[in-house]
């Protein structure tokens, strides 16, 4: 299926498409696209509030777009390979069986389908600015986050590498 069918179909029922990612077998491009495509979306959804603040606060735009693409292009991936390794040690301990692979893809996954709900984080802090609405927004991206990801991990812990 396309990504962003999957995308879509994860609001609905996110067991199967993980399901089915798990089982296109160990392919690290594949964990890498999401990755970096969710890096890609998360600098855009920056880019709003970005504006916002370089206009009230009198700031080089350029500036603050750079800074924003140093972390989100080129040292959050690093983090995020680093948090997928730590989600796989503690689900070790509670008796997992996955592969590091899975626990990879499930974050990576995760973190690209949840990206919707980060795009209107970054609309309403850009045009809205902070306040209830932002704060809400960022609550519901966690949870969805939280959701995704947590669901393909218990699915992806629970397969014998």
């Amino acid at each position: 299926m396309a990504v962003t069918t999957d995308i879509a179909a994860m609001y609905r029922r996110p067991r199967p498409v993980i399901a089915r990612l798990l089982d296109m077998g160990p392919r690290e491009d594949r964990a890498l696209v999401f990755l970096m495509l969710f890096c890609v979306l998360a600098f855009v959804a920056q880019l709003p509030r970005l504006s916002r603040e370089a206009f009230l606060g009198d700031q080089e735009l350029n500036m603050l777009m750079s800074g924003a693409l140093l972390g989100w292009i080129f040292i959050a991936p690093l983090v995020f390979y680093a948090v997928a390794a730590l989600s796989h040690l503690v689900a070790r301990i509670f008796g997992g069986k996955g592969g590091w692979h899975g626990a990879r893809v499930v974050l990576f996954w995760a973190l690209l389908a949840s990206a919707p709900v980060m795009l209107l984080h970054g609309l309403v802090a850009g045009f809205i600015g902070p306040g209830a609405a932002q704060t809400l927004v960022g609550i519901l991206w966690l949870a969805v986050l939280g959701w995704f990801w947590f669901t393909g991990l218990a699915l992806a812990e629970r397969r014998v590498q």
